[in-house]
């Protein structure tokens, strides 16, 4: 249960973290949290929902699909631990936005400066797929999150179910055509659309850093 005191954005990561509502989810989060993955086998997952962090007057929201079976799901928090999370915190930091490139686990003292990273769907789905009935339940928490983010103007948006996301909860029609680098006006915000700096991508050679850089120097010049 969150304190009064709280701020919003404390008490939504309090209800993220409680929530039970996709028992699908929840049982797979589980289950990878004791099953493990070889590399992790000493490793204590966190094996929870896992909400947004970052900068509470933040100017920029970094939307991603959902946390990583066996990096945010096994660290507790968003984009941490695994390669993903590698690519994008590197060029936040070359940014700007970051104290430091690396992001190992929740305590390893990365700090965000003018940003928020979070989620679509806050539970690690099974082949990273969320259904749509699971993406509507999580729905309310991204809302609460940018209605919270009262400072935000831009939302980096981390592949196409991604913009699908920010599209759906600023109410944006019709749904604009996602493409790496696209700028979307969505009134109160400006969309910046990447890539999402998944395996698949990066190693193919379909998102470079340079690319993530451009994306993330779009992102600063809007929120400037």
């Amino acid at each position: 249960m969150a304190r009064l005191s709280d701020t919003e954005l404390q008490q939504i990561t309090a209800e993220v973290t409680q929530c039970q509502q996709c028992p699908r989810l929840v049982k797979w989060c589980r289950t990878v949290a004791v099953e493990k993955r070889a590399a992790y086998r000493d490793d204590e997952y966190w094996g929870k929902p896992i909400s947004g962090f970052g900068d509470e007057r933040a100017r920029i929201v970094v939307l991603g699909l959902a946390p990583g079976a066996h990096g945010a799901n096994r660290t507790g928090r968003v984009f941490t631990g695994d390669r993903s999370g590698e690519w994008l915190f590197r060029a936040m930091h070359r940014a700007g936005l970051a104290n430091q490139a690396t992001s190992d686990n929740r305590k390893d003292g990365l700090t965000l400066r003018n940003a928020w990273v979070t989620v679509a769907v806050k539970c690690a789905p099974p082949q990273n797929k969320p259904t749509p009935a699971e993406r509507l339940k999580c729905s309310p928490f991204l809302k609460r999150e940018l209605e919270a983010l009262t400072r935000a103007k831009v939302i980096v948006c981390l592949g196409a179910i991604a913009l699908q996301a920010a599209c759906d909860e600023l109410g944006v029609k019709p749904r604009p055509k996602f493409g790496h680098g696209a700028v979307i006006d969505a009134g109160k915000y400006t969309l910046v659309c990447s890539y999402h700096p998944s395996q698949q991508n990066t190693f193919t050679g379909k998102l470079t850093e340079t690319m993530l850089d451009d994306v993330f120097a779009e992102a600063v010049r809007f929120a400037k």
